[in-house]
């Protein structure tokens, strides 16, 4: 399995089966509109920041280093091997035809020093996408075609994914669009408030 896939996998693992809650976590989780999980999963915890933390983390417990406006700071060392993270909810989502049901959405920039890999953006989009569907990224004006596996997205050119990072920095917010395996539409908007210093403070951290 590919870097690329593993994190759709961890995060599933951990929203199928629930993930401890971390203390500091809790204490500064964004605030937003309620969770809604899928009317069909009563059993499935709604996922919650914290959740999807530990999820990004491979299952090893993370540390909130710092929260910048919607983006929270986080670092783990999952088997000895630092990972440093952002992670963020969606600050509006639409679905067409409306009012469909969905997990929760997440945006995650992560960095995995042991893999020299800097700030890989990908989105858990909450529900399964359909196969062979076209997924993109809207930012500072441009679009960015996504890579679907599961519910994950990642930037399809990998020599784009700088030049994006650099917009999601300067940027206000940023739009993801996919479709669902059953065909609906989704749009979700993630407010950039805060990624700048987030990024930066990982950087920072994962120096050490």
């Amino acid at each position: 399995m590919s870097v690329r896939q593993i994190l759709t996998s961890l995060v599933l693992s951990a929203l199928l089966c629930g993930a401890s809650s971390l203390a500091q976590a809790q204490s500064a989780a964004p605030k937003g509109a309620k969770d809604t999980a899928k009317p069909a999963a009563a059993a499935k915890p709604a996922a919650k920041p914290e959740t999807a933390a530990a999820a990004a983390a491979g299952g090893a417990e993370p540390t909130l280093i710092g929260q910048f406006g919607t983006w929270g700071a986080y670092t783990a060392t999952p088997n000895g091997k630092k990972v440093c993270f952002a992670l963020a909810k969606p600050s509006s989502s639409k679905t067409n035809p409306p009012n469909r049901p969905r997990d929760p959405a997440y945006a995650f920039v992560s960095t995995r020093p042991a893999e020299k890999v800097t700030n890989e953006v990908s989105i858990m989009i909450g529900y399964a996408l359909k196969p062979g569907s076209e997924s993109s990224l809207e930012v500072g004006g441009a679009s960015y075609s996504m890579y679907t596996q599961g519910d994950g997205l990642w930037i399809k050119n990998a020599a784009e994914e700088e030049r994006m990072v650099d917009a999601m920095r300067k940027a206000a917010d940023v739009t993801v669009k996919g479709v669902s395996a059953k065909g609906t539409e989704t749009t979700d908007t993630f407010s950039l408030k805060g990624l700048s210093q987030a990024l930066d403070k990982l950087a920072q951290d994962c120096r050490r």
